[in-house]
């Protein structure tokens, strides 16, 4: 692999173009995800100026926080940024009409999104980029027209899968013909060009950006992440009924230990106060219940939990409560020691990508 010597027109820092820079408009292969509670206008708008790609987490906005939320970002940056949307909320299409209106360059779906969806998207014009966590996924959302997805292997944070990225990333770019961005374990430029060696267009990090200066995430929390070791981040679970990956915590290991009437009193408590805060009804909360158990072995009681993430995240994300909230993270937390600006994180992963590229051996 010969780095390439051409600078990007607007800036003097190494760049390696590839299919996902030439399809976004962004200057370097690097994806900042988009996190709940996490990826607000302040990151997302820090990262697009770095020149990654940036996608807005809208899960937990109401859908004219969304539409303020994105006009901020457009207030802070004329690059290519993305939004991140939950497939199967009930107000899905809504949100979609948003992006729309408001001219976003790039969709990123946290499940499948629908054959229809994904026409209405790129009708408008916007490049659509689903994360998926199996092949037959990404398989099925390229057969639906979707211009890329990122791939995240187990040791990516939050909701994660079973099989590492070493083993799925090329299992996924051998399956499908549209680019393909690598997620999970990945935080500097060595993990960029292990993830082009695999054929991937890029990559994407989301604890490695949650780990930044411009991240709103309290420096308390912040220190909890810096301070964990790789064996301090474990697989629950116990928050949502679904395999989550986070910082192991007090919490954590009560709700492992706490019987199923308390979780359900608690888990009540919290849907009732994520519908207050994300403007959902009731019935919409049910059929995004049903969604989310349509094709899972989940019990209805494990459905109700779900209603646990959003508010013990938002309660460490945004409020600092390191002792009643969970912290999402990445396998990579336990290799993070420093909170550099975007921009030197970017700048950082190219340059030493660089190094990386040109330390390889060349074929006699």
């Amino acid at each position: 692999m010969t780095p390439p010597s051409e600078p990007a027109p607007d800036s003097g820092a190494f760049t390696l173009p590839t299919a996902l820079t030439r399809l976004t408009g962004v200057r370097h292969p690097i994806v900042q995800t988009g996190m709940g509670w996490v990826a607000g206008p302040r990151l997302v708008s820090a990262a697009a100026n770095a020149g990654a790609l940036g996608i807005l987490a809208s899960a937990t906005m109401t859908l004219d926080q969304l539409r303020s939320a994105v006009r901020e970002v457009k207030e802070r940056t004329d690059r290519p940024f993305g939004v991140n949307l939950r497939a199967d909320a009930g107000d899905a299409r809504e949100r979609v009409e948003v992006i729309v209106d408001e001219g976003v360059k790039v969709a990123s779906f946290a499940l499948a999104p629908s054959k229809e969806l994904i026409a209405e998207l790129k009708d408008a014009g916007a490049v659509v980029i689903p994360s998926i966590g199996a092949r037959r996924h990404a398989e099925k959302v390229a057969a639906w027209g979707a211009d890329a997805v990122i791939v995240q292997g187990g040791e990516g944070g939050g909701h994660t899968g079973e099989v590492a990225t070493s083993v799925l990333l090329p299992q996924v770019v051998d399956a499908v013909d549209i680019p393909v961005v690598g997620a999970g374990g990945f935080r500097d430029g060595r993990g960029l060009v292990a993830a082009l060696a695999y054929g991937a267009a890029g990559v994407a990090m989301g604890t490695r950006f949650l780990l930044t200066s411009d991240s709103t995430v309290p420096d308390a929390v912040k220190a909890k992440y810096l301070a964990a070791g790789v064996k301090d981040v474990t697989v629950t679970t116990a928050v949502d009924g679904l395999p989550h990956r986070m910082l192991r915590t007090d919490l954590v290991d009560s709700l492992e230990n706490a019987g199923r009437t308390r979780a359900l009193l608690q888990a009540v408590r919290r849907a009732a106060g994520f519908r207050k805060l994300s403007g959902l009804s009731w019935p919409q909360m049910v059929r995004d219940g049903l969604a989310m158990k349509h094709g899972k072995d989940l019990t209805w009681s494990q459905v109700l939990l779900a209603a646990n993430t959003p508010m013990l995240l938002k309660a460490s994300m945004v409020e600092g409560r390191t002792d009643l909230g969970v912290m999402a993270s990445g396998q990579v937390a336990g290799l993070i020691e420093d909170l550099p600006s975007c921009a030197e994180l970017v700048d950082r992963v190219m340059a030493e990508a660089r190094k990386t590229l040109e330390a390889l051996p060349t074929p006699a």
